[in-house]
């Protein structure tokens, strides 16, 4: 008779605290439970590995950031040191104007240089027809020697195209003569 007992107290299921028998269906939610605290866990470490990629994504932008001002820092050096040396000549004074000119205009040329290599092209293009995208007009001159709503002189340069343009160029643009 025990081994009955035995048998009928397998299938019914679990004990409750007071001894009664709990019907097999009614463990299940215990098995639910396991099964959403396993979820549970799963989802917090999914949460926290979240949080941490984000964290180390933040760390990579700004060492790439530092990284990248760094060398564009390291490019103006050379622009900046050639600058002393030309007002070091322009200050000695022993007729070197011509000097002092020519390192200035060579320091503009390595500035425009590097503006370049960052991905900003120089526009000063005078005899173009004028792109209000590339160019911002300031005046119009009448021309008879150029077509109306072309570029005839560059005011100030434009640096830039499409959606890296750091600024338009600046320009007076025929207009008919009347």
């Amino acid at each position: 008779m025990n081994e009955h007992r035995s048998e009928t107290r397998d299938q019914a299921g679990p004990a409750t605290p007071r001894g009664e028998q709990v019907p097999a269906e009614a463990a299940a939610p215990a098995e639910t439970d396991a099964k959403l605290a396993e979820l549970e866990d799963r989802w917090l470490r999914a949460v926290a590995e979240l949080d941490n990629l984000r964290k180390r994504s933040a760390r990579d932008a700004e060492r790439i950031r530092t990284e990248e001002r760094s060398k564009v820092a390291a490019g103006w050096l050379p622009i900046v040191d050639n600058l002393e040396l030309a007002l070091s000549h322009a200050v000695r004074g022993d007729g070197g104007g011509g000097a002092v000119l020519e390192g200035v205009r060579a320091v503009r040329d390595q500035a425009v240089t590097l503006l370049d290599k960052l991905g900003y092209p120089r526009h000063d293009e005078s005899g173009v027809p004028f792109d209000p995208a590339r160019h911002e007009a300031v005046t119009t001159v009448e021309r008879a020697d150029a077509d109306p709503g072309t570029v005839v002189e560059v005011l100030r340069p434009g640096y830039g195209d499409g959606e890296r343009q750091l600024r338009p160029a600046i320009v007076a643009v025929a207009k008919k003569v009347e």
